[in-house]
């Protein structure tokens, strides 16, 4: 069967087409049994149209911090512009239901999402538990079909876009942040979410090239130790022709011109007993890896010995490329004390450009990499080290400290009727009722808390006082005068209406967004250790309305 169009004039929106998900595998099926069981139910009651409301949260931060990166609404977007279910699709759903009608197939056979409504916080945005980073309005049956792809499109992407944004904070403004973990993923869909949330999270590159066509992120990468390994000496080298980077100029002999290089600083006053004779198939490789990227000179210098082999040969072959007019961007280590290497390095550099009177030279940049996470590049700033770059992968990738987000997806109204979920577990009681959410920022321009209040209440205004409640403990309250208010909701999904709606912003702007954000937020509640929580309240009267409903739904027990 093709693909119907659907009720926005087959994917339109505010007049543009909306691709379908980055993954073709994000479709209707990609869903929980439980939600056509439930939509089947529904349908056989004559419930399925019946108008709901569903909030899409999370209940704790990751990592054991205070704070999260909101993640994945493009492609939750993306997949309502393009749902529907095929022939076959709705033959398998009917198959795998007991007793399924026929007719319910005639009404999976219609349906789409032109009477869904999504009001979200605007992606890459910093978020707190409790709040609803999505409120989905619609037909109750449709909505359901909605909530396993929705969580599978947030609960990951927000989880390694906070990842990398801790990493970023940890690592520090200056430093160049490389995405490396596309080998080490969660299957090609994990590579490829990875290197686009981290990239949304403040990384600045990514060895994925596949995500690099997919979404314009940076590419970097230079070359392995099988590379180096795979040479025996200089002889393999037939082509030893370089011309120069203005092109006036041809070397005949860059091999030549290396070893020349080599023998200087072999001679070197100030860098006598650090190596003397060094592994010549590395040279060989570097100086093969040079000849083919002249510009982007970057070699990997761990392979035998960083110190007495693979800084003295990779400094000879950039010297070397100096003369011709190309500058070498630098050097990776994936091994060894990096912190005491990377040192060792840049002095090694710093003594060739004094001695030798190469500009720059004691600037080239020198990468980390091998397994490193928040706490090692933590512990290698503690230590002192000369690093520009860190490139990271499994740890990064995989969320090793945590494996998931935990977002949940509650209903919260049907039929104009506030609904709640209640729990012995105070933290897995929901918070009934459609809602407004808003940012209250103080004097010195910080966000101070986060404010639910029902749907028609008033706005909070700039300079009135404020009563903010938590949701659930009553002896915390405090009040607020707000210098700001942001209101966080906004419509990125208005299905058959004409009414204007957020359009879907390039990758850059969530990046910049996100950065910018966690700039503005109070570094108490950044901090890796003991960070001080981020207060989400409710308004006095949801507050109210919150512990009637309470009351009102818990069964009253009885002693015997």
């Amino acid at each position: 069967m093709e693909k119907k169009e659907n009720g926005l004039d087959g994917k339109k929106q505010s007049g543009r087409v909306i691709d379908g998900p980055t993954n073709p595998m994000v479709t209707p099926l990609l869903n929980d049994l439980y939600q056509f069981t439930m939509a089947y139910a529904y349908w056989k009651a004559g419930k399925q149209s019946e108008r709901s409301v569903f909030d899409l949260y999370f209940r704790k931060n990751p990592f054991g911090g205070e704070y999260t990166i909101f993640a994945g609404l493009e492609e939750c977007i993306k997949f309502l512009a393009n749902f529907n279910l095929t022939d076959e699709e709705i033959y398998f759903v009917r198959d795998s239901l007991p007793g399924c009608e026929e007719a319910f197939c005639d009404y999976l056979r219609g349906l789409d999402c032109s009477d869904i409504e999504v009001y979200a916080i605007s992606e890459g945005s910093v978020v707190f538990p409790k709040v609803p980073l999505l409120r989905i309005e619609g037909p109750v049956a449709v909505v359901q079909l909605l909530e396993t792809p929705f969580l599978n499109l947030i609960n990951y992407a927000s989880l390694v876009a906070t990842n990398a944004a801790r990493h970023r904070f940890v690592a520090g403004k200056s430093k160049l942040l490389l995405e490396f973990g596309a080998r080490r993923a969660q299957g090609p869909d994990g590579a490829i979410s990875a290197s686009k949330y981290c990239y949304l999270g403040g990384f600045d590159a990514t060895s994925n090239v596949a995500a690099g066509r997919l979404f314009g992120i940076p590419l970097r990468g230079t070359h392995s130790h099988a590379f180096v390994s795979s040479f025996m000496s200089l002889d393999e080298i037939v082509d030893k022709v370089l011309r120069s980077s203005d092109g006036k100029s041809t070397c005949e002999d860059f091999v030549g011109l290396v070893q020349t290089c080599l023998t200087k600083i072999q001679s070197s006053s100030s860098l006598q007993g650090i190596f003397s004779e060094t592994n010549q198939s590395e040279l060989a490789a570097f100086t093969s890896y040079a000849l083919a990227f002249p510009n982007a000179f970057l070699a990997l210098v761990d392979t035998y010995d960083v110190m007495k082999s693979g800084i003295p040969n990779f400094c000879a072959v950039a010297l070397a490329l100096n003369e011709l007019g190309y500058k070498a961007v630098g050097i990776r280590l994936d091994s060894g004390d990096l912190a005491y290497l990377s040192t060792e390095v840049r002095k090694f550099f710093c003594a060739l450009e004094r001695e030798l009177k190469v500009p720059d030279f004691g600037k080239m940049i020198i990468t980390a990499s091998n397994d490193l996470n928040e706490e090692t590049v933590d512990a290698l700033n503690k230590q002192g080290h000369e690093v520009d770059a860190f490139g990271i992968g499994t740890n990064l990738v995989t969320c090793y400290a945590q494996a998931a987000l935990g977002c949940v997806f509650k209903l919260v109204e049907i039929n104009n009727q506030p609904r709640i979920k209640l729990s012995e577990d105070v933290t897995k009681v929901s918070i009934p009722c459609k809602k407004r959410t808003y940012r209250l920022f103080g004097k010195e321009g910080y966000p101070l808390v986060d404010i639910m209040t029902g749907e028609n209440e008033p706005p909070p205004k700039v300079g009135e006082r404020l009563l903010c409640r938590h949701p659930f403990n009553e002896s915390k309250r405090a009040y607020v005068v707000p210098q700001r208010v942001e209101e966080l909701l906004k419509c990125y999904w208005r299905g058959n209406a004409d009414e204007a709606r957020e359009e879907l912003e390039p990758l850059k702007e969530l990046r910049n967004r996100c950065i910018k954000q966690l700039e503005n937020m109070r570094p108490d509640h950044m901090r890796r250790l003991n960070p001080t929580p981020y207060k989400v309240s409710v308004s006095a009267k949801l507050y109210d309305f919150i512990h009637f409903l309470w009351l009102n739904e818990a069964p009253v027990g009885e002693l015997h």
